[in-house]
């Protein structure tokens, strides 16, 4: 029995295999994409990604609903928390300026398994999101002619009732897909370039809604008659903000597009905030101008905007608003299309995916086979599929990944620059290895010669210390953390912290609802799992970290992004639970293509260590300086000083 169990050695390679991280190439600026897409571009494709029918169609809903004129603060709230995530994508995208996004940035950081699931949830993600806004777009047109196309295809096609299917196939939708993915395939800057005409439009749109909202505005809206500014009140601005945090999703097409940009290390930083800051600003300022021209109570949910222009006597109004709502959502389209072939394109390369993906065009240098195959899935989506009840799906996956962001930017911060230290050998163990030396001190032994040199030279400069070791004011309190390899505690406590975080914001979420605790349990639960968050991220701090001066770096770490990790758990487990099971059940597709291709043909497989062989090694005695007392050993036979039985073939030789 005991003989059919896996060993222990070969459960260890096996993890080994499932979080090791993606070796990056020396020169990160070499790519087969067409780098030309400038600041402007960048920002540009941000805004088109996050300013869709939300600005429309969003802004009306919260502020009836959930929060009235307090919708404005809502959008504030909402804006600074998707800053956390924006500046955890920027910082990664200067350093690693490599398509892939999200699922790059979890590769190099965290490990392979975890950096697949991501990928495979964004896929589905955008997948979802683009064929959902096609069908949006199509709805919206066709309200325009008074819903002559719907009518038309239900008497010449007809009508399904069939659970998962639309009632209707969607004709319009899925034409205005394989449109956009012609476009796409045709290069960077032909996508950047319809990106540009469909937002100067949207923009130019927004612009006159502003200026016509403010000259009809009524400060009385906001008033008690009308019911106050705060209607529901904090619940309510708490509520709005949740929901006003997926309007802000869209701007991970930036780092996504970091391949294409001429100066990734200024651009994607830029174009990340100034995209942020414009489409903050427009929810905010579109919020301030409806709430004031009519009453918040009276406002129609699904066309707040053209609705108001039309009650205060400006039909005519509606229809540019109808225009820009359409602009928007085909800027929301393009970045879809645009961001998915890229994230396929990157995990295909790291042969996580299928290789076919990885076909870059000679000519247009964009990755034509997955703009074709999943332009084609998003309209067969988009044409047959409800996709009303799956849209709350990617809630959960754009979460996860800024989650699992947000804690690469801990851990890559703490790690060790490429080469500061030796690479651990063949066997696992490092390259210095402590021995029982003849005065009963501890001697160790070294593999090369600078290896020891390097360590005792560090060693004399105690203030220089590499990121990932202890700081040394903590040095004697802590002294304890200091035998760990560097970046080993940070990696745990990043853990503890997430753990905490999940703790926490379930019994926030579900301890007086679902479980039903008594008021000492659940202060009592409140403040063992704050505290466990707390010393997790003092921890950390308790440590260096890697500064640098030539790209950017989000301030406050490891604060920022433990902020922005409780904050999108806590917004997960606010989404139903029908959610989170079709998120289990994507999840267990994803392992099953994982494990069935992706970890046999990944690419790290090829750069794994390799048996190597010691010709020599040098054994350090203490209590003296290093030029008096190091010796040249040489593999004996007889391996007394703990040397590998291995050394004993060199000698037969």
């Amino acid at each position: 029995m005991a003989r059919w169990l896996p060993r222990s050695t070969d459960l260890t390679r096996f993890c080994q295999k499932l979080n090791r991280v993606k070796t990056l190439e020396d020169d990160m600026m070499e790519t087969s994409f067409n780098r030309c897409l400038s600041t402007i571009d960048l920002t540009l494709l941000g805004i088109g990604g996050m300013v869709g029918s939300g600005l429309y169609v969003l802004t009306g809903t919260v502020a009836k609903e959930i929060a009235g004129p307090a919708v404005i603060v809502s959008f504030i709230i909402a804006g600074f928390a998707s800053l956390l995530a924006a500046l955890c994508y920027a910082e990664f995208g200067a350093r690693v300026p490599k398509t892939g996004s999200a699922y790059m940035f979890t590769y190099v950081s965290v490990g392979e398994i975890w950096a697949f699931l991501i990928g495979w949830n964004v896929l589905l993600e955008y997948m979802i999101g683009g064929a959902a806004v096609a069908r949006a777009w199509s709805g919206y047109l066709d309200s325009i002619f008074n819903h002559k196309i719907k009518n038309f295809t239900e008497t010449h096609v007809g009508a399904w009732q069939v659970p998962f299917l639309a009632r209707y196939p969607d004709f319009l939708a899925a034409a205005i897909l394989l449109v956009a993915t012609a476009f796409i395939s045709f290069g960077a800057k032909v996508s950047s370039w319809l990106n540009h005409v469909f937002s100067a439009i949207s923009m130019g749109v927004i612009l006159f809604i502003l200026i016509m909202g403010f000259v009809l505005a009524q400060p009385k809206n906001w008033s008690a008659q009308e019911g106050g500014f705060a209607p529901y009140g904090l619940s309510g601005i708490m509520a709005g903000t949740a929901t006003c945090f997926y309007a802000f999703v869209g701007f991970d097409v930036i780092a996504a597009s970091s391949e294409e940009a001429r100066n990734p290390q200024r651009a994607v930083p830029r174009a990340i905030a100034f995209s942020l800051g414009l489409a903050t600003g427009a929810y905010i300022l579109v919020s301030v101008v409806l709430t004031l021209m009519v009453p918040w109570h009276t406002l129609d949910p699904d066309s707040a905007l053209a609705d108001a222009f039309y009650r205060r006597g400006y039909a005519w109004a509606g229809f540019l608003v109808a225009a820009g709502s359409i602009c928007a959502m085909n800027t929301v389209l393009l970045s879809n299309l645009f961001s998915l072939p890229r994230i396929v394109y990157a995990m295909a390369e790291d042969g996580l995916f299928f290789q076919v993906f990885s076909q870059v065009h000679p000519r247009t240098q964009v990755p034509v086979v997955g703009i074709v195959v999943f332009g084609l899935l998003m309209a067969l989506l988009a044409l047959v599929f409800d996709l009303e009840a799956l849209v709350q799906f990617l809630s959960i996956g754009t979460l996860l990944a800024y989650t699992f962001v947000a804690a690469s930017i801990i851990v890559l911060r703490f790690q060790q620059h490429k080469g500061d230290v030796p690479a651990p050998g063949a066997s696992g163990r490092p390259n210095a290895e402590p021995h029982e030396g003849p005065s009963g001190g501890e001697l160790k032994e070294y593999e090369s010669f600078s290896d020891k040199l390097h360590l005792v030279d560090r060693d004399k400069s105690k203030e220089q210390r590499e990121p990932g070791q202890l700081k040394a004011a903590f040095e004697p309190y802590l002294e304890f953390l200091s035998d760990f390899y560097p970046g080993e505690v940070v990696t745990v406590a990043v853990v503890t912290l997430m753990v905490s975080a999940i703790c926490l914001c379930s019994i926030l979420v579900f301890g007086n609802t679902h479980l039903h605790l008594p008021t000492w349990s659940y202060s009592l639960l409140l403040v063992l799992f704050s505290l466990g968050f707390l010393l997790s991220l003092l921890l950390i701090w308790a440590h260096e970290q890697q500064h640098s001066t030539q790209t950017f770096q989000i301030p406050l770490v490891p604060l920022s992004p433990a902020l922005s990790i409780i904050l999108n758990i806590y917004l997960m487990l606010k989404l139903s639970y029908m959610t989170w099971l079709r998120f289990a059940v994507w999840l267990l597709l994803g392992l099953l293509v994982y494990f069935g291709y992706g970890i046999w043909h990944s690419k790290e497989n090829l750069r794994e260590p390799r048996a190597q062989r010691v010709s020599a090694r040098y054994v350090v005695f203490p209590g003296g300086s290093l030029e008096e007392r190091v010796q040249a050993v040489q593999p004996s036979c007889q391996p007394a000083t703990g040397l590998p039985d291995t050394d004993t073939d060199d000698c037969k030789r």
